[in-house]
């Protein structure tokens, strides 16, 4: 299989080659593009910078890759990255996208903005299996755990038929013989990260952002056993609709015949390298 490893903490981010090598510990060919700068909590996004109406592309070593792995850096967001490795941006559509190794949890509401599982759900929604992997501290001492779970459950993976989900991996920083398991999970009801308004001024706002330390009762949850010494694993889907709720509606004016004149022109992406 083919693979495409990214982030949202940037092409320097030691994480990746966490996720190459693992993928390369199952046989497959790799290909890195990930953010030239760190692009957390970019949740799927399509921003990217523009040169001459091209997304821009950048040389990249980072650290740690294993010899003969290409990685290109990517002045866009992990969501632009998957959207156009869907479309043969960065060498043949990938089979599998693995997104991380985030540097901090990706647990309860905090998926929702966070640009490592936006990334895999953007692969999702077109057709390739998605795998986000993320570890609880921002300066991990135990990759080795890591790797060694990424590596079980891309396995696992591997041979299932999961639709438009993905697997969301959360790894605590322990030692591989500390580590309880792995085992499935729901989302905890609240995210990693709180904010405090501190002051609000004219000019802007005071904002202190707060690692969330609820006490979290549900032993379901992911962040429950994320910090109670196990590796979780949640299946996530997007988009998802409710269709038996109720919405307002009306009846309008306009008839099939006046939406052909209305409809917009189709968006064309082009990818170049930046000169050094």
């Amino acid at each position: 299989m083919h693979v495409l490893v990214t982030n949202d903490d940037g092409i320097e981010s030691a994480g990746l080659a966490v996720l190459v090598r693992a993928a390369l510990d199952r046989g497959h060919t790799v290909q890195v593009a990930a953010p030239a700068h760190e692009y957390s909590g970019a949740s799927a996004s399509l921003a990217g910078e523009e040169k001459d109406g091209k997304i821009i592309l950048v040389s990249a070593d980072p650290p740690g890759m294993p010899e003969g792995v290409d990685a290109i850096g990517v002045k866009a967001a992990p969501g632009l990255i998957a959207f156009l490795a869907s479309y043969g941006a960065f060498g043949d559509k990938p089979d599998i996208v693995l997104s991380g190794v985030n540097l901090g949890a990706n647990t309860g509401h905090a998926t929702l903005h966070s640009g490592t599982v936006g990334a895999a759900l953007t692969a999702a929604t077109h057709g390739i299996k998605g795998m986000a992997v993320s570890v609880t501290s921002g300066t991990p001492e135990h990759w080795d755990t890591v790797q060694r779970v990424a590596t079980h459950a891309l396995e696992w993976l591997e041979g299932q038929d999961v639709g438009e989900h993905i697997l969301n991996i959360n790894v605590p920083d322990v030692p591989w013989s500390k580590l309880r398991g792995l085992t499935g999970a729901h989302l905890a009801p609240f995210g990693a990260v709180q904010a405090r308004i501190d002051e609000r001024f004219t000019e802007g706002i005071d904002v202190t952002y707060i690692a969330e330390d609820a006490d979290d009762d549900d032993p379901g949850s992911d962040h429950y056993l994320l910090t109670r010494g196990w590796a979780t694993a949640t299946m996530l889907r997007a988009p998802v609709d409710s269709p038996k709720m109720d919405v307002p509606t009306f009846d309008g004016e306009g008839t099939e015949a006046d939406v052909e004149a209305y409809q917009p022109d189709s968006a064309r992406v082009m990818t170049t390298r930046e000169s050094d």
